[in-house]
């Protein structure tokens, strides 16, 4: 069978709006190809891209429940009216002790679900990633450090899958620390890349395993809202 040859221009281009392109090649005749902006960038700049962020807190016996007392690490409830999927971005989650003394180990990070859920009361308003402003969603977002509970859950979360963040090392976690010690730090980031849904009536947590108050998180939640086919 023929080959079919592609003609391009060699270079960079500079066309006017509504011009026909040439496809581009390189010096020794590959096609050129480049990344235009980043791969977040069309739909932040649409107003479609949403996060909730937790800043440096720690843990408590409510960040293990699986029932409306639970208070989530990072996490999104998405009303049964929304007309939109919430398609998970990317999160990303910071550990440390915070305490002197001989810490508890917070057992691992964990994701959970819940399905038909009808008002959940508490929560807090997504923050829109371009207009920098909380607004611009349906959606309920939750975050430790602003002690918001899963208040009005009509079914348990269910754990479904680890989350891919470590905690500080279990060495660290069973030795006594002294205040001359740096405590320390780990630091992780999930990709989901539209890998997860959470639709109309969800909600999505992030999670730990073990009551514990010894370590501190942050952490951030980002995603895409899609409509409904």
């Amino acid at each position: 069978m023929a080959g079919i040859a592609l003609a391009g221009q060699v270079g960079q281009q500079i066309n006017a709006a509504g011009s026909q392109n040439i496809v581009r090649t390189i010096k020794t005749g590959e096609l050129g190809v480049s990344e235009v902006h980043g791969r977040f960038y069309e739909q932040t700049y649409n107003g479609n891209v949403f996060s909730i962020g937790c800043l440096l807190t720690a843990l408590s016996a409510a960040t293990i429940l699986l029932t409306s007392s639970a208070q989530p690490i990072v996490g999104v409830w998405n009303p049964p009216t929304s007309l939109n999927n919430l398609v998970i971005l990317q999160a990303v989650l910071q550990d440390e002790i915070n305490t002197v003394t001989t810490p508890t180990a917070l057992g691992s990070f964990v994701w959970a679900s819940s399905q038909s859920n009808a008002s959940l009361t508490a929560g807090l308003a997504p923050f829109n990633r371009k207009t920098m402003q909380n607004n611009g969603s349906q959606a309920k977002a939750f975050a430790l450090s602003t002690a918001s509970l899963l208040t009005g859950l009509t079914n348990n979360l269910v754990v479904f899958e680890p989350a891919d963040f470590s905690t500080v090392t279990t060495q660290s976690t069973t030795l006594t620390s002294t205040a001359t010690q740096f405590f320390p730090s780990v630091v992780g980031t999930e990709n989901f890349d539209g890998s997860l849904i959470v639709p109309p009536g969800g909600v999505l947590a992030l999670l730990n395993t073990a009551s514990t108050t010894a370590h501190s998180v942050s952490a951030r939640l980002m995603w895409e809202e899609v409509p409904q086919p």
